[in-house]
């Protein structure tokens, strides 16, 4: 497994390494050892998530509150994803900032999301199959969404917002300024 450096201190793209014979293609897509020494915290996940989308989908910005904030791992399984991370960690000299990075079944490639991030994607293939661990629970009360079209984070999303397809609860949610983030000396891993 490869790493690459985000933007994001915190934010870590991984590549997994592809081996292909007559047969088809192998690739190991988490080794916790590898992980770890990559991200320097131990990070338990607990779940595992998988999600189909059709072409235009788009699934954020998500986040959860403390005290059951979430770090993901996530990966394409099928199709391509156009995937961003915003940093909602008040008083961090990137607090607003965006990273987006093209994930696909084609590409290998991870990224990892720590504590302190909103994450959404958009499905640019006809269809995906999204893959995410997490290292919480999910908890309602504690879920909080900020709208993908925020004109202060200016997100270059590939696809025009008039093809974009929102659930209700992703259309109505508010921009970063009016939501509850973290503060950036908060111990998100309490």
């Amino acid at each position: 497994m490869r790493l690459i450096k985000s933007i994001f201190n915190d934010v870590l793209v991984l590549q997994s390494k592809k081996y292909n014979d007559e047969r088809g293609s192998f690739s190991e897509s988490f080794v916790s050892k590898s992980f770890i020494e990559y991200v320097k915290k131990d990070i338990v996940f607990c779940q595992d998530n998988i999600t189909y989308s059709k072409k235009n989908v788009i699934r954020g910005l998500h986040y959860q509150i403390s005290p059951y904030s979430q770090s993901k791992l996530v990966s394409v399984l099928k199709g391509k994803i156009l995937d961003v991370v915003v940093d909602i960690r008040k008083g961090s000299p990137t607090f607003g900032h965006n990273f987006s990075l093209e994930l696909s079944s084609e590409n290998l490639l991870q990224l990892f999301i720590p504590r302190g991030f909103a994450h959404g994607y958009i499905t640019l293939s006809e269809s995906s199959i999204f893959h995410y661990k997490v290292d919480q629970y999910h908890y309602p009360k504690n879920e909080r969404g900020i709208n993908p079209n925020d004109p202060n984070l200016k997100i270059d999303w590939k696809i025009p917002k008039d093809d974009w397809i929102q659930s209700k609860k992703d259309k109505s949610n508010p921009s970063l300024s009016e939501v509850k983030v973290f503060d950036f000396k908060e111990d998100l891993y309490g």
